[in-house]
């Protein structure tokens, strides 16, 4: 394994989800050994890191959110021997695995919750937050707009209500009671001594409740997320935490804090902007949001992505924007869901191979570690007719056989129905057929992530737009120590120019980066290009030797 301790800055992460990805046992369900087959397949694919969705024990109403033990694997993707095999068999192969610490709440099926509810003089009681009445914390938001009416629930046993600011069986835990962040450290250490890489941490800004605040962001929620971050740098080497705190940027910059708080944070409001600039065929909306991003420390990275396991967030948007994306991505009811929309890359797309090489462009060079989410990197379709967020978690396509090659169960068995429409079926999007296929859109995807892990400074560089008057072309270079990478992309879906002041690199040449093309030498006057429809290109710029070759 890479030895070095920023190994995360360079990191691309794929995320997957156990019971989705590969069924080794024929129950219908993917599993621990499932996934361990598949692992060359991932090394092949060029990922450095895995990001498991959670394994935990759980009644899954929440599709394993709601934990009902914190130190056992789930019965159906295997057991906690499954689990290290795992670990030291993805290592065996330089694959980094970092697993989900849910801390802002359990299922209501968690033991702690079941003796707090059952025994008021129970030292559990005061695990969870409990209310005679259901109108304290009134300035905080529900998040889950279609599914609760209130993040206060009556329970009958226990004759109070209980605070919930997801799903009403995930009860909160009280970070104000010292013994549930001392147990909340010991589920990190259980994982951590099993070899993990690292935790994506779920929902880290509800921790600790305040009246007359939204209750999020709380300084006493930063004092804790230092606390278990100072836990994991005195007691464990070269592990990683990656914080879920759907923000804008500025809020979520105090989760770095100098450097002592969480080593990632995902970017959640550059990826609606992303969809919103191609659609609307102006930089804008991506300008704007890189440009309110503050810098952040030098040992902490961000997290981008495209697509994940739920739905496309539109929190940290405008109502007018909210309203456009709506209208433009999600013109059936069923594909929205809560403030979001709830459909794939490829979908969103309209499965224009263009518009999904220009967004993984867009995802390959922007500054961050890209996540990349099952499938994408195959172009897989959703099903809007499966219920919450569902429709995005189905079986990952392997072949054309029966069950997309996921499983050998009855298909009344699978946990969720395979894809099998004339567009997005199995039966012609899948990895064995694209295997097979140069021009495939995942032999593409593998030939741009094995040039970007080429160059560190697509994950080290510092980024700086360049002014063009043409509105529907991004231009933009990335600098590190020396090196200067300059991206330019059409986000047009027709032929557009961009004229470029390419001045300050006088002398040098731009190198196209996928075919290593040389370009003409950069001159006092303005560069022109040519862009087609949603065309991008990378160049690296070079010192021009004596003789006029590129040094």
């Amino acid at each position: 394994m890479d030895l070095d301790p920023l190994w995360y800055k360079k990191a691309l992460i794929y995320e997957l989800h156990l019971r989705a990805f590969y069924d080794s046992n024929g129950d219908g369900h993917g599993d621990i050994p499932g996934l361990i087959e598949k692992l060359p397949y991932l090394q092949d694919l060029g990922i450095d890191c895995l990001w498991i969705l959670p394994h935990y024990p759980s009644p899954l109403r929440d599709d394993g959110y709601d934990i009902a033990d914190f130190y056992g694997v789930h019965p159906d993707y295997g057991t906690l021997a499954d689990f290290q095999r795992l670990i030291d068999e993805a290592h065996k192969r330089g694959i980094r695995v970092i697993t989900e610490l849910v801390v802002n709440h359990t299922s209501d099926q968690h033991p702690w919750f079941q003796e707090a509810r059952s025994d008021p003089k129970s030292p559990k009681r005061d695990w969870y937050v409990w209310s005679d009445t259901d109108d304290r914390y009134k300035g905080a938001r529900i998040i889950f707009t279609d599914t609760e009416r209130s993040n206060w629930t009556w329970d009958p046993v226990a004759k109070q209500y209980f605070w919930h600011r997801f799903f009403s069986h995930q009860p909160d835990l009280n970070y104000d009671n010292p013994q549930v962040q001392e147990a909340m450290l010991d589920v990190m250490r259980f994982w951590l001594n099993m070899g993990v890489d690292g935790f994506r941490c779920d929902a880290v800004p509800y921790l600790f409740e305040r009246e007359g605040t939204n209750c999020e962001n709380l300084t006493e929620t930063h004092a804790f997320l230092k606390r278990l971050r100072k836990t994991i740098d005195s007691e464990y080497q070269g592990k990683m935490l990656l914080a879920e705190a759907n923000q804008w940027p500025a809020d979520v910059r105090v989760y770095f804090g100098d450097g002592d708080e969480f080593h990632m944070g995902f970017h959640f409001p550059v990826m609606p902007r992303l969809f919103m600039g191609v659609r609307r065929e102006d930089r804008t909306p991506i300008v704007e949001i890189m440009q309110q991003t503050p810098d952040i420390p030098e040992t902490c990275q961000w997290a981008l992505f495209l697509r994940n396991h739920d739905e496309l967030t539109l929190e940290m948007v405008t109502d007018e924007d909210r309203d456009y994306m709506y209208r433009e991505y999600a013109t059936d009811p069923r594909m929205r869901l809560n403030l979001g929309i709830r459909r794939r890359l490829a979908p969103l797309m309209d499965n224009g191979r263009r518009r999904i090489e220009l967004m993984h462009s867009l995802l390959f060079t922007l500054p961050g570690a890209p996540v990349l989410y099952y499938g994408d990197e195959i172009g897989m379709g959703d099903n809007i007719y499966l219920g919450d967020r569902n429709g995005v978690r189905t079986p990952m396509q392997w072949t054309g056989d029966r069950n997309a090659g996921f499983s050998r169960a009855d298909y009344a068995r699978l946990y969720a129905p395979v894809i099998a429409d004339p567009v997005y079926g199995y039966q012609s999007i899948n990895v064995e057929a694209q295997d097979r296929v140069k021009s495939s859109l995942l032999q593409w995807v593998k030939r741009m992530i094995r040039i970007r892990q080429r160059y560190p400074v697509f994950a080290m560089g510092r980024l700086r737009f360049l002014p063009l008057e043409n509105r529907k072309v991004l231009a933009f270079v990335r600098e590190w120590e020396g090196q200067t990478v300059l991206v330019v992309c059409s986000l047009s879906r027709f032929a557009q120019p961009a004229v470029l002041d390419l001045r300050e690199w006088e002398g040098m040449v731009p190198i196209e980066m996928i075919g290593d093309t040389p370009f003409p030498v950069i001159t006092t006057q303005p560069y022109q290009f040519s862009m087609g429809p949603y065309m991008f290109l990378w160049f690296r710029l070079d010192k021009v030797q004596t003789g006029g070759s590129p040094a």
